[in-house]
């Protein structure tokens, strides 16, 4: 792929992102400090409108960014109010301001590992799936099912009680189905099926 052609990808996707991230009242905290905020800024908020908990590197190469320019507007960002960034392990995970409680930030930054999100697909399929099962259907090892059970037991979003079983199952399959697109073709099949069952708030 020639430079030219990388240059109109990389900018038909800033251009893409900047209108979602300029039409959202978020981007408005960030031009009231600077009323010279680039495509890439806006492009980030919109971003992050849409694929919420994505970690650094990931809205860096999604959106084709230097990785000092990215840490540039993430750090802006983040001071002025428009985004929250939360601490999951070795990432920093971000967040449209005031949008989501501190479950569904935790529970947003699991989703977007493959294994923990396929656990809670399924579970949430079938709960009487067991660990055996999950692993099989997963294709992992069932100490990687054990080890991953055990965190998301942890933090909250899995009891193992009795078995396996989700805690707040509801909230988790409406994160599923309104930012499926942003997950994986897992999320995206488990929505397409799931969709009747959760009535949203509009607001």
């Amino acid at each position: 792929m020639s430079n030219r052609r990388i240059d109109e990808d990389k900018r038909a996707t800033l251009r893409r992102f900047a209108a979602l991230g300029a039409a959202t009242p978020l981007a408005g905290l960030a031009r009231a400090e600077d009323t010279g905020s680039s495509d890439a800024r806006d492009a980030i908020v919109g971003y992050l409108v849409a694929t919420p908990g994505a970690h650094f590197s990931k809205v860096r190469d999604d959106l084709q960014l230097g990785t000092g320019e990215t840490q540039h507007h993430l750090r802006t960002l983040v001071e002025d109010g428009t985004l929250e960034v939360r601490r999951d392990g070795d990432y920093k995970r971000f967040f449209p301001s005031g949008r989501f409680s501190e479950f569904e930030q935790v529970a947003l930054g699991y989703l977007r590992r493959e294994t923990p999100r396929g656990m809670l697909i399924h579970l949430l399929r079938d709960p009487e799936m067991t660990g055996s099962k999950l692993a099989e259907e997963l294709d992992v090892s069932r100490a990687t099912v054990s080890t991953y059970a055990k965190k998301l037991d942890a933090v909250g979003l899995l009891s193992r009680a009795d078995g396996y079983s989700v805690t707040q199952p509801e909230t988790i399959i409406t994160l599923l189905i309104r930012y499926a697109d942003s997950f994986g073709a897992d999320a995206v099949s488990f929505a397409g099926d799931a969709a009747g069952l959760i009535r949203f708030d509009p607001n």
